[in-house]
């Protein structure tokens, strides 16, 4: 969504929505929506290289720093 978004793509959320609701996402339906994508082939190429197992996002970074965000004993926000 965050790409679709860099490129000016309208609606980032409704199309991502209207891939996945209902269906099963498969790689050929990723890469089917990936080849149609409005963004520079340089994009779609690193999109297409992607995998659940490859691509961890910003979860690392935030597992890292969840002491700074929540008190684990509690569950509560740190302020």
């Amino acid at each position: 969504m965050q790409v679709m978004r860099r490129y000016g793509i309208p609606e980032p959320y409704e199309k991502l929505k209207e891939l996945t609701r209902g269906q099963a996402v498969t790689k050929d339906s990723m890469q089917k929506f990936i080849d149609g994508l409005d963004v520079p082939e340089e994009v779609r190429s690193k999109l297409s290289k992607l995998t659940p197992h490859s691509y961890t996002g910003l979860a690392e970074d935030l597992a890292r720093n969840i002491d700074k965000w929540i008190d684990l004993e509690s569950g509560f926000k740190i302020k």
